[in-house]
This record gives C-alpha cells, structure tokens and sequence, in this order.
C-alpha cells in the first residue's frame, strides 16, 4: 500500500527539522525561564530550557552568569521583533524557541541575523552586567592608554567588553562546537555570521562623558567608554542583513570555505552576514517554508517603504478600519507638585492586509 501524499510531506518536513535543528540559538528559550527559578544551585542548570550538554557545564561552572543570560535571551525577542516591525517577517517565529520553523532552522538570511543578535545580546548584557556590578566574576572596564581629549578625565564605570565577548562566545558558540550538529557548511555560517554580531557590538563601543563644575559650567568632563543599546546594535545588524550574501560551501586549497556564490573570486568578507538558502516571499502562511504569511498584519497606507500596505499586503488589497483612542490631554502642572489631565478622544485609521 502506497502512503498518502501528506503522510509523505509530513514525514519529510519532520526529517529535515530533525537534520537540520538549529542548536545554536535553542537557548533563546531561557526567555520562558520562570522568575520563581531561583537559579543559585547548581542542579538548576539541568531545568534549564534548549541548552546543550557544553552550555550546561558552562552554567554550573559560571551560576552567577546564568541571570543575565536569562535576560539577554528576552532582550533579543524584543529587539528581533521591534527591528523588524516593519517588514513581512515580523521575528515572530523566534518566540517558537526552541521548537522554531524553518525559517529559522535552515540556513536563511533571516536565521543569520538571529545568530548576530543572539551572540550580540549575551555579549552586551554581560558587559553591562560587570559595570552595574551584577556579576562578582569581574568589574568595570579598563581605562584606555590614550587620552580622551581636552579638558576630558578618564573615569566612570566603561562597559566591560573583552569579559563580555570571551563569556559570551564561549556560552553562544558551544552548540556550534558539537560534532553531530549538522552540516559543516551550517556550523561555519552560524559561527561566522555569531562573531559579525560580536563585531557590530564592539563597534558600538563609544565614548561617553559627564560634565562637572560650577554652575554647570563643565569646566572638566568625566568619560568613559560605554556600548550603544542593543535596538542600535540590531539596527546596524538589520542594515547588515539586506544586503547579506548567499554563500556556498566550496574547496579552497586543501579545504573547504564558505565563498559567495555569485562572486566567488572573492573571500567572504569578516563584516557580512552569510546565508546558504534563499528564503519564500513570506507573503502566504506555509509552515513547511517557515511563513506566517501576513494577512491580518497592520500596514502603512501612506508609507513607500516595507510597511507600505502595497509591499506588507503582497498586493492582495486591505482592510480598512476605524479606532476610537482614548487618551490624556491638556495635562496642567500644579504646585506642588501633582498634574491634572482631561480625557480626549481621536478616531485612528488602521489597515490591515486581507
């Protein structure tokens, strides 16, 4: 007896999740850690959610990191889904963890900005960590060599990086470090496109400084370097994936390297993001590609841009509705020291994609 096409179809679509699994970022699913997990012993570890053997020795090794991993892991929901509001994939997938679709289980454009992030956010929230003094393993930056300026002092707290970078690699990369975890071309994507993400988040590394004098009159500067919020390191990552580069896995000399496969004369570059498929439209919902489609997304009716509702809606037309907002207005301040408001009402256009 012959097995049903969508028997077939099923079957497949579970062997290539099961092939494929997407280990290293499994982990984002610490974003559903709940809070009465106290996470001060080490057989915690073993409760945590999508973590490979590797990360659970690293938990029990390094317990007093495992709260601020916990909270890079919802830091990268928020800004995977406010980086990509406006397009039509939304990151809505990335909340599945770590049971993801295939959008991000295979190697796509989008998969690749998801590592970035993910390897960024660890980084960044360990860095910011030993600056608030969270963490009892190590302190505020180093003071650079070279002077800050004119009037300017060295001093603050600077976001300790290098801690940062060396924890954080460590505990993203792991899974990548696993010998049965798919392809060889997969793990050097992901590997390559986690240490762009680390290297968008040192380039966000800035100077800041505070003022000081009379009067304001700042007539010396307090500075110290200090990262950029993550939302900045997702925006320069979002740039980073439009224009990221399909790649194939290819000999080079004795062995194999990823090279991009329209212009392979070149080597890929250490600041483009890498993918090795190409991704659907995302226009209809398809769960065997990894699509949500968009139908029932919001779109913009006067907008050029991704959001427009022609692009959001993939020219099938919207919905137009009308919203009743009630909200604060004509707030007065009085002294002292609290504020009166009246209640306003405004009707709000919405569009939404048929």
């Amino acid at each position: 007896m012959r097995a049903r096409p969508q028997v077939c179809e099923a079957l497949l679509l579970a062997l290539a999740l099961q092939t494929s699994m997407c280990y290293g970022i499994k982990w984002l699913a610490l974003s559903k850690t709940p809070a009465a997990l106290a996470l001060n012993q080490t057989q915690h570890c073993k409760q945590l959610e999508g973590l490979v053997s590797a990360q659970v020795q690293l938990c029990r090794s390094n317990l007093e990191l495992m709260h601020t991993i916990v909270h890079a892991a919802r830091e990268v929901m928020k800004a995977c889904r406010r980086a990509f509001a406006d397009m039509r994939w939304n990151c809505s997938s990335i909340e599945l963890a770590p049971n993801y679709l295939l959008d991000l289980e295979r190697g796509t454009r989008e998969s690749a900005f998801v590592y970035a992030l993910s390897s960024a956010a660890i980084s960044h929230a360990i860095a910011r960590a030993c600056t608030s003094g969270d963490l009892p393993g190590c302190s505020c930056g180093r003071v650079p060599g070279e002077p800050p300026g004119p009037g300017n002092l060295w001093g603050g707290c600077a976001d300790n990086l290098s801690y940062g970078l060396l924890m954080g690699a460590k505990f993203s990369d792991a899974p990548m470090k696993v010998k049965k975890t798919g392809s060889q071309a997969n793990k050097l994507m992901r590997l390559h496109n986690s240490e762009v993400g680390r290297q968008a988040l040192r380039a966000s590394l800035e100077v800041k400084c505070k003022c000081h004098g009379v009067s304001g009159s700042c007539s010396i500067r307090t500075c110290w370097k200090g990262l950029q919020e993550l939302r900045d390191v997702a925006a320069d990552l979002k740039t980073r994936y439009l224009s990221a580069t399909k790649v194939v896995h290819r000999p080079m000399g004795t062995r194999k390297h990823l090279v991009p496969k329209d212009l392979d004369i070149r080597p890929v570059k250490d600041s483009e993001l890498v993918y090795l498929q190409s991704s659907p439209d995302f226009c209809m919902k398809n769960e065997k590609v990894g699509s949500h489609g968009t139908q029932d997304r919001q779109c913009n009716k006067t907008s050029n841009g991704s959001d427009s509702c022609d692009l959001m809606c993939c020219g099938r037309g919207y919905n137009p509705y009308t919203d009743r907002v009630v909200e604060r207005c004509h707030c007065k301040y009085h002294w002292c020291c609290y504020v009166t408001c009246r209640k306003c009402e405004r009707t709000v256009e919405r569009y939404v994609c048929k």
